[in-house]
């Protein structure tokens, strides 16, 4: 079983930066990629950055160059750094794990962009 919990969301104006971060326990060992997703209201909950453990990441085009996704290994911790936010950013952002043992999703932080 793999936990993770989400933290740093909040309400920012536009143009301005959030981190996002995902802690990790459990079988950690078993991890072999995790995620950012987001889910707006009345829409589909959508990929926005992933890291595999080998250190490649993908992001979706709408968050290209604005958002980065990176990982503490020592602290079991996968970040979303977010710069140069708009309205449509605004959704719950979620940490999703993809282990051997499962796939485990966090519960989910609010952003809201917002002037």
């Amino acid at each position: 079983q793999v936990q993770l919990v989400e933290s740093g969301g909040g309400l920012v104006q536009p143009g301005g930066s959030l981190r996002l971060s995902c802690a990790a326990s459990g079988s950690i060992f078993s991890i072999n990629a995790m995620g950012w997703y987001r889910q707006a209201p009345g829409k589909q909950r959508e990929l926005v950055a992933a890291i595999t453990s080998g250190g490649s990441t993908n992001y979706a085009d709408s968050v290209k160059g604005r958002f980065t996704i990176s990982r503490d290994n020592a602290k079991n911790t996968v970040y979303l750094q977010m710069n140069s936010l708009k309205p449509e950013d605004t959704a719950v952002y979620y940490c999703r794990a993809l282990a051997r043992s499962g796939d485990y999703w966090g519960q989910g932080t609010q952003v809201t962009v917002s002037s």
